[in-house]
């Protein structure tokens, strides 16, 4: 078993008199913010200027700063811009500013994990990963809950970096769900396997055949699109909840026969497994990371020609369609799409 951490093992003092510089003010980036701030931590943001992040933060009544302007002054920096541009910055605006005893912290592994950073030896490094969206980080402290969190140790130089992390997670409500101990090896792979094979690639390319199958038999598209992907929400919520068996017992007998005798005719178990083994073996070898790190030095094509098709398929187009004819239509804020 995992060792676990809650608010009760972490210490919000750790950051008494310790500026944390938040790198970055997208959906992670706002929410650490935030959330760090309404626990009482000392919160800088540090943005490329004139970004368009710029005044959002500033609105939101933050100091904001130039990145390396941010890192001089920070003790904790901790880096929420997108995997792809992290390693770039920091060679430029970060590493110069770097002195020993600082901490440097990240939400994801990736860059460390494929070593397209390398930290100094004299500085902490950790990882305070919530298991959500940003925008559920936020709504899930504001609600007085908290996302589970993972916490690794990459560099303890200062002797203090496991109670900094733990006490930077319990600023972002973290501490208040569950944190789970892990390395930046593992956190990377997995998190990109579960990404990959289920939870994105797997559950939308299984949404999408869905919804084309009962549309090329003739059924509506809307009642399509209630039945692959509306319900997904009502379905993954019973099994966050209490586990498949939740789900099972909410569920008609005849929903659950239909899961047993039909599940494997969808994903043919062998198979599946293997084709899951070959993702797995692409992240652990960094046959992926190579490409998605290709992918971005080359104008990404392939990713833009990707995002531009999903964006015309039906399944998109009707249900925004649908979703404007319902009586939470007109809500289209990501803070609240866990409520």
């Amino acid at each position: 078993m995992a060792k676990m951490y809650y608010e009760k093992d972490c210490d919000l003092n750790q950051l008494n008199g310790k500026k944390i510089a938040i790198i970055g003010y997208g959906s992670q980036g706002h929410a650490h913010a935030l959330n760090l701030r309404d626990s009482g931590c000392d919160v800088i943001i540090g943005l490329r200027k004139g970004g368009k992040s710029w005044p959002v933060a500033e609105k939101d009544g933050f100091q904001v700063y130039t990145v390396p302007e941010a890192t001089k002054q920070a003790d904790i920096i901790m880096i929420l811009i997108n995997d792809e541009k992290q390693a770039d910055m920091y060679a430029q605006d970060i590493a110069p500013y770097l002195t020993a005893g600082k901490a440097l912290a990240f939400a994801h592994g990736f860059n460390i994990r494929y070593q397209q950073i390398t930290p100094p030896a004299d500085v902490d490094v950790f990882m305070a990963a919530p298991k959500g969206p940003g925008h559920t980080v936020r709504s899930q402290y504001v609600a007085g809950k908290g996302v589970p969190c993972l916490i690794a140790v990459e560099q303890n130089a200062t002797g203090k970096a496991y109670d900094i992390a733990l006490a930077y997670i319990a600023g972002i409500g973290g501490a208040r769900a569950g944190i789970m101990e892990t390395t930046f090896h593992d956190e990377t792979e997995t998190d990109l396997f579960g990404e990959q094979a289920v939870l994105c690639g797997g559950v939308v390319e299984l949404m999408k055949l869905g919804f084309e199958t009962l549309v090329e038999a003739g059924y509506e598209p809307e009642n399509a699109y209630f039945e692959c992907i509306h319900e997904m929400k009502l379905i993954i919520d019973l099994i966050n909840k209490g586990g498949v068996a939740m789900m099972n017992y909410s569920i008609s007998d005849t929903a659950e026969y239909g899961e047993y005798v039909s599940g494997t005719r969808v994903l043919p178990y062998e198979q599946t497994k293997a084709n899951m083994k070959a993702v797995l073996n692409d992240i652990q070898d960094g046959t992926f990371a190579g490409k998605w790190i290709a992918e971005n030095k080359n104008g990404r094509t392939f990713f833009n020609s990707k995002r531009a098709l999903l964006a015309q398929h039906p399944m998109e187009t009707v249900g925004a369609e649908l979703r404007k004819n319902m009586l939470w239509g007109d809500d289209a804020d990501p803070d609240t799409a866990s409520n």
